[in-house]
């Protein structure tokens, strides 16, 4: 059902090319170790609010979890902060989350679920979760909880603190892979898929 919604927004929003465009000279970022720790760590056990409604315990899925970590997906109408697009790894996360929705066929077929995390409000994610028809939860880490267990690499812009891009593969709540930096933010899903089909 959703896949009809998709085309119906394509078709609602022709001039801004589905909210897919990633600018050409968009500065690439540079791997600064901030994730390598992550490997074989265990999801930490905490509650997260979840735009498909009530809480979502990481660590408590069984098999393949992807979580794609995010700094924060832009509203229509808000204004995006100064030097937002000029920060490496910062801009691309609607893009990013419209592929984990275009392929979430593909990971549903290799018994992958999928959520989405930033530290944005529930409300906010709820926003971007219905105009995007995304079939999976994002999942609001605002209490910093998720990001400070795993010490994931994080900055600051408008007195907002968020999390730096990266996708968090699990199985059985343990990090098998993690993939950091995420360049370009819209093919992220393509390498997630490309892991998973080489693994059991």
């Amino acid at each position: 059902m959703f896949l009809n919604q998709v085309n119906r927004l394509k078709e609602n929003n022709p001039s801004k090319d589905f909210l897919r465009t990633i600018p050409s000279d968009l500065p690439i970022p540079v791997d600064d170790g901030g994730c390598n720790h992550l490997q074989g760590l265990t999801l930490p056990s905490v509650n997260l609010p979840s735009t498909s409604g009530g809480t979502v315990n990481p660590a408590q899925i069984p098999g393949w979890l992807v979580i794609y970590c995010y700094p924060m997906t832009g509203q229509p109408g808000r204004a995006i902060p100064d030097g937002w697009v000029q920060i490496p790894g910062a801009a691309g996360c609607t893009p990013q989350s419209c592929s984990f929705r275009d392929y979430y066929r593909e990971l549903q077929a290799l018994n992958a679920k999928v959520f989405g995390l930033s530290t944005q409000s529930s409300d906010d994610q709820l926003e971007a979760a219905n105009r995007l028809y995304l079939p999976f939860g994002l999942l609001s880490d605002a209490s910093f909880q998720f990001a400070q267990s795993l010490r994931l690499p994080m900055f600051e812009i408008d007195n907002m603190r968020l999390t730096k891009r990266v996708t968090l593969i699990a199985k059985d709540g343990k990090i098998q892979k993690y993939i950091y930096p995420v360049f370009p933010p819209d093919k992220n899903v393509e390498d997630v898929l490309a892991w998973l089909k080489t693994h059991d």
